[in-house]
């Protein structure tokens, strides 16, 4: 760490990822030390810094070495005294006249103590500062399933035998892998070698079903007993008043099939005729509402207490399932990162055939509902204890959807889904630049603009400007193609000369333009309405008033004016 950066987390304050602490050795001496580092490493690890007051003030640490400190023996010091070790990186970096020993500790997967027994983690008080708390016994298994370093379905169950385990469950599995074509092999297998094929058996002289096996494969009273926060909910609002409220407390191969035919049940849909080609158009698409339920099941916290919720009124179709995304999941990587909670319940869902096996759920999620003019998935609710999936039911865009199917038909190939969301965005907000559309859709810059520069190639969008102001609008063949042609004269714009006409006619109806105003109306960028402006400022068509933000732009005086008696 350098002193630049030193100084920007010091301005940053205290944070669950920076703890301040006074730097006097004999009120904060080693176990001190390492009881911060602990707590940092069972949150999201961080930086401790060492001779910062809780209110910023640098006033530097003493010497912990004789007359010096050794960042190196801070970092062994750590690594004797933690469980399992912590190997951290200690920097003494010399600020405004005072050292600042900064210790930086990386985020564990597996639960840190002291070697003293000592469990502390990091939280958040009242009023938002951040502390070390305890660390209860309780907590720690829920922590370590979420960063991943522990499978739920692999955990012993208690005293549990093959007889907790339903066979009817064992050929509803049968019947799905073999139906389904994703693991015909295990559909040949008996039970208990169906459990060692899935990895739901403790390995010893007696093999006994985990956790796993009895979520899958348990009978309801083995259900209650040794995984009791298994729960699922399925709720049909009409309205304010709840016509359906149905809980579940059923092996997942049973519930996921169940909970599909409620869904179905409900699902209608309509049958549109595009002169040869036909298409279904449900109100969710049943790709999406089985990857949905699949993910619900699959990936939530089984430490944590709450159902499964699938929840539908006449706007949304929505799943929730206990606990955050799993380790290194995101909003931002939601589309490329397949990272299970449970690896062993995702491997046995695939071999069942009920999800994908390339881990492509949540893409085909996006893709099954933006080909038939839906909104995609919205997972911004999601929190860090909670996981939470909307899909919009508002009417389908079918003009939209027609476009995709006759261009995929044309073309002999499937549409991209990254082209379908770029589509979906300029279809609602009309022009956007290549930073913005990365920024919406959670792309690289380097990524978007390759591809964008591809679609223009393809027909499918145009672009306007250069530079950073350059913005992208869908092409005359897709306005033309929904039937828009209108819409595209608009957002295409017009010639400079029809934009100066524009303007003129403006400031004659209106005594002033500013930049945003002429933006707006010719359908430009900000940056080429102050091209166009300042142009026409300096060939004295209009008059600038006013300075930067406070520009405005009038009619110059009429000469004829000066001459009146």
């Amino acid at each position: 760490m350098d002193e630049a950066t030193l100084r920007t987390r010091i301005a940053g304050g205290e944070q669950l990822t920076t703890e301040f602490k006074r730097g006097t050795v004999g009120k904060f001496n080693d176990s001190d030390l390492i009881e911060a580092v602990v707590c940092l490493a069972n949150g999201e690890g961080g930086v401790l810094l060492i001779g910062v007051e809780d209110n910023g003030d640098i006033t530097g640490a003493a010497p912990r070495h004789g007359d010096h400190t050794d960042g190196r023996r801070i970092d062994a010091l750590v690594a004797n005294r933690t469980v399992p070790i912590v190997q951290t990186r200690t920097s003494v970096i010399p600020i405004d006249g005072n050292d600042v020993i900064a210790v930086e500790v990386p985020r564990s997967a597996r639960i840190v103590g002291t070697t003293t027994g000592l469990y502390v983690r990091r939280a958040l008080k009242v009023d938002g500062t951040p502390e070390c708390v305890p660390f209860p016994a309780y907590e720690m298994l829920a922590h370590e399933i979420d960063r991943g370093a522990v499978d739920f379905a692999i955990l012993s169950a208690r005293d549990a035998s093959m007889t907790d385990l339903d066979p009817a469950e064992f050929d509803r599995f049968r019947r799905l892998a073999r139906i389904s074509g994703a693991d015909p092999v295990i559909a040949e297998l008996a039970d208990i070698e169906i459990c060692r094929a899935l990895g739901v058996l403790e390995p010893g002289d007696i093999e006994r079903p985990t956790l796993g096996a009895i979520l899958l494969f348990g009978t309801e009273q083995a259900l209650h007993r040794h995984v009791p926060n298994h729960e699922a909910a399925f709720q049909l609002f009409n309205g304010l008043r709840l016509e359906v409220n149905a809980f579940y407390r059923t092996p997942l191969f049973k519930l996921a099939e169940e909970l599909f035919d409620r869904v179905t049940a409900w699902n209608r849909e309509e049958e549109l005729q595009f002169g040869l080609l036909r298409v279904s158009i449900p109100n969710v698409p049943p790709v999406a509402v089985r990857e949905a339920i699949a993910n619900a099941l699959v990936h939530r916290d089984y430490t944590a207490m709450g159902p499964v919720r699938i929840a539908i009124n006449e706007d949304t179709f929505e799943v929730t399932s206990p606990g955050g995304f799993p380790p290194g999941v995101r909003l931002e990587n939601l589309l490329s990162v397949t990272r299970p909670r449970s690896p062993v319940l995702a491997d046995a869902f695939r071999r069942a055939g009920i999800v994908e096996r390339s881990g492509r759920g949540i893409s085909l999620m996006f893709d099954s509902l933006l080909r038939l003019g839906r909104d995609a998935p919205d997972y911004s609710g999601s929190t860090e204890r909670m996981v939470r999936a909307v899909i919009p039911l508002g009417h389908a865009d079918i003009a939209f959807a027609r476009f995709i199917l006759e261009h995929e038909n044309k073309s002999q190939r499937s549409m991209r889904l990254f082209d379908m969301q770029v589509l979906h965005e300029l279809r609602q907000h009309t022009k956007l630049t290549a930073a913005e559309i990365a920024d919406d859709l959670y792309r690289t810059p380097g990524e978007t603009r390759t591809a964008l520069s591809r679609m223009v190639e393809e027909g499918l969008v145009e672009q306007r400007g250069t530079g950073r102001g350059r913005a992208y609008h869908l092409s005359a063949a897709v306005y033309r193609a929904l039937n828009q042609p209108p819409a595209y004269v608009r957002v295409r714009g017009t010639d400079p000369i029809q934009q100066e006409q524009m303007v003129l006619q403006y400031i004659e109806s209106f005594g002033a333009i500013t930049r945003g105003a002429a933006a707006e109306l010719c359908m430009i960028t900000p940056q080429q309405a102050s091209t166009l402006l300042r142009r026409m400022a300096k060939e004295g068509t209009v008059v600038r008033e006013g300075d930067r933000k406070a520009a405005r732009y009038i009619a110059p005086p009429d000469p004829a004016a000066g001459h009146l008696s």
